[in-house]
């Protein structure tokens, strides 16, 4: 997914380039024919450089703005004095709206005020400059407020759904933490269960055969590890992760999860080790919530899939498990802008935490695919 956004914003980079240059090519013909071909020199010069400062802004946008708008001021004196073309023209006016928008849904409210306001100065600037004898003074002006009054609502309609966007990704992730809450509970109880279990023991054994008694004692001490171990594992991820799994789910409740997707959708072929009693609680939950999360998404974003498969395998080299859920729905529009959504935001970092690490994206030939690969020693915390 990561790679597809970089290459739109590749794409839609030159494209914005390659409107530019026709604008500059255009007005240069323009005003060859109106005014000749050396009125023009200094006002593309300046349309060029704002250009450009437009194609880069992502780099550093307070400065590129205000770079940009310093140089169309400059442009727009330099017009009055020399009795040149009207600025800013088509060119520039549409890199400083670029500019302009850019800031207003990008930077912190106060610069990006500013920023609107320093458009809207070039504007006004451009209006007091003009020479109402001039040929085509007033339509650039007009030009000029149309470009900055679309950037400033532009600007402001892309703020608001990112901020919207931000504040249900925040829900999604204050939900899940909540649910992380659930399994730090499930997990203790689990491990100190175990516990329990090997004390009530190790009474009987020391009745009747007293010799045992360290053994006993020793498996005690190793699940009251295990158990710090995980809760240490568990406590991490509520303190620094922002997505949390469901509570006690492990894979051996993937043969229920499928069968009930199965019912609505399209048949999941499951393919699952046949042994995983040793993994620990929170990877077998994690295994569990990804594959629900990744039957989800094809109900939701899929629905010309016509089979799925869920892969889980353990690696005893790595002393890891992989889990893979794949489909092979053609791809789409709806994929391209949904399978990302908010249910894989938390999970990414919840994987990372836990030592392994998530892919979704894509397949080359068709469908979707989700892979995680978890580790299942805790040696590391």
């Amino acid at each position: 997914m990561r790679i597809w956004n970089r290459l739109f914003g590749v794409a839609a980079t030159a494209g914005l380039a390659v409107v530019f240059l026709a604008l500059i090519g255009i007005e240069a013909v323009a005003i060859a024919q109106t005014w000749g071909a050396r009125y023009w020199l200094a006002g593309g010069a300046a349309a060029v450089v704002v250009c450009a400062l437009a194609v880069v802004r992502r780099r550093q946008r307070v400065w590129t703005a205000v770079a940009g708008l310093g140089i169309a001021g400059l442009a727009i004196v330099a017009a009055r004095v020399f009795h040149l073309p009207t600025e800013p023209g088509p060119a520039m006016a549409l890199a400083l709206a670029v500019l302009v928008g850019s800031a207003v849904r990008a930077l912190p409210p106060v610069p990006a005020g500013v920023l609107a306001a320093g458009g809207l100065a070039v504007v006004s600037g451009a209006y007091l400059a003009a020479r109402p004898q001039s040929s085509g003074a007033s339509g650039v002006v007009a030009q000029n407020a149309a470009t900055w009054l679309c950037a400033v609502a532009v600007g402001l309609a892309l703020r608001l759904l990112d901020n919207r966007a931000a504040a249900t990704a925040e829900k999604v992730r204050r939900e899940e933490r909540l649910e992380l809450a659930r399994e730090l509970h499930d997990v203790v109880a689990h491990h100190i269960t175990g516990m329990l279990i090997q004390a009530q023991a190790a009474h009987l054994v020391v009745r009747k055969n007293p010799g045992q008694v360290a053994e006993s004692l020793t498996g005690i001490e190793a699940a009251g590890a295990e158990a710090l171990r995980a809760m240490r594992r568990v406590v991490g991820l509520l303190r620094d992760a922002e997505d949390a799994p469901p509570a006690s789910a492990g894979p051996e409740q993937l043969g229920i999860l499928v069968e009930r997707f199965s019912r609505q959708g399209p048949p999941v072929c499951l393919q699952v080790p046949e042994e995983h009693a040793a993994w620990p609680p929170e990877v077998s939950s994690t295994v569990y919530r990804i594959v629900r999360e990744a039957l989800t998404n094809v109900a939701r974003h899929a629905p010309h899939a016509t089979g799925v498969t869920v892969t889980v395998a353990v690696d005893q080299n790595t002393s890891s498990v992989t889990v893979e859920v794949v489909d092979d729905a053609p791809p789409g529009p709806a994929r391209a802008t949904h399978r990302g959504g908010y249910g894989l935001i938390g999970m990414r970092e919840r994987v990372e935490t836990l030592g392994g690490t998530l892919h979704a994206g894509p397949r080359p030939d068709a469908g979707w695919s989700v892979r995680a690969t978890l580790p299942i020693q805790n040696g590391r915390l």
